[in-house]
């Protein structure tokens, strides 16, 4: 593919030319390749719809997943977490033992590599949430918790320039992959002051239907804030918030 320069970007085919325009930029490159009925259709092509089939079934099972969390995921993400996420949920099919290929599942592959995903690359929370937690996912109950022991947030939390207050936020996402739904519940601290002071415990608590068949995630984020007037306003409109999956729980 070729990267276009000058003042006009085009967008569209000329002349077997596809110009288009992605987060690397304006590109551009040769129309080509087999065309949808042969692939659709032609033995030569079956292992292109078997990976077409997972690939698709990737795309749905991450759609499902950022729906679920689409409350928390909304303020802390980045410009490439819908391929990252399908790319690691493909990874996942492939580890299905059961079907056949092309046939394979996210239900029936080992959905437990998913724990410590990242939903945001600018501010992992590996790279910014320093203290011990204590979490757990209770699926008789269907209660994730999460405990955290006084700190203080300048030694425990990797904060961005500018912050002055930040938020703890935990939720818990059951995931039906095969009817394409979920549910979700969250829970969250107020708004706290990042100051050397230690805070008090925190203890989080968000509840999924008991005795659920489902998967099940816990995902645990760091919100920061500047305060400016005695008005809190989301620092850098979010951009350096952590977000990440710290259990997988499957039936």
């Amino acid at each position: 593919m070729a990267k276009q320069t000058g003042i006009i970007k085009l967008k569209g085919t000329i002349g077997g030319i596809s110009f288009y325009k992605t987060t690397d930029g304006h590109l551009a490159r040769e129309k080509g390749g087999a065309d949808a009925n042969r692939i659709a259709n032609d033995p030569a092509f079956q292992r292109t719809r078997e990976n077409g089939s997972e690939f698709g079934s990737a795309g749905k099972g991450g759609k499902v997943i950022r729906n679920a969390v689409r409350i928390l995921l909304q303020n802390a993400k980045d410009k490439r977490v819908v391929s990252r996420l399908t790319k690691d949920l493909l990874a996942i099919i492939k580890t299905d033992p059961v079907n056949e290929r092309g046939l394979r599942t996210l239900t029936d592959g080992d959905f437990n590599l998913f724990s410590g995903f990242e939903f945001n690359l600018n501010g992992k929370l590996g790279a910014t949430l320093f203290t011990p937690f204590v979490n757990a996912f209770d699926r008789v109950t269907g209660d994730a918790t999460l405990d955290l022991a006084p700190f203080s947030p300048t030694l425990r939390i990797a904060a961005p320039s500018g912050t002055t207050h930040f938020k703890v936020v935990m939720g818990a996402a059951e995931l039906d992959f095969a009817n394409e739904t979920s549910t979700f519940e969250n829970d969250e601290t107020v708004i706290l002051p990042y100051t050397a002071a230690n805070t008090v415990a925190i203890a989080l608590t968000a509840t999924v239907t008991a005795n659920s068949a489902l998967d099940v995630i816990q995902v645990l984020g760091i919100e920061f804030y500047q305060e400016v007037n005695g008005q809190m306003y989301a620092l850098k409109n979010g951009a350096y918030n952590a977000l990440a999956v710290v259990i997988v729980d499957t039936p």
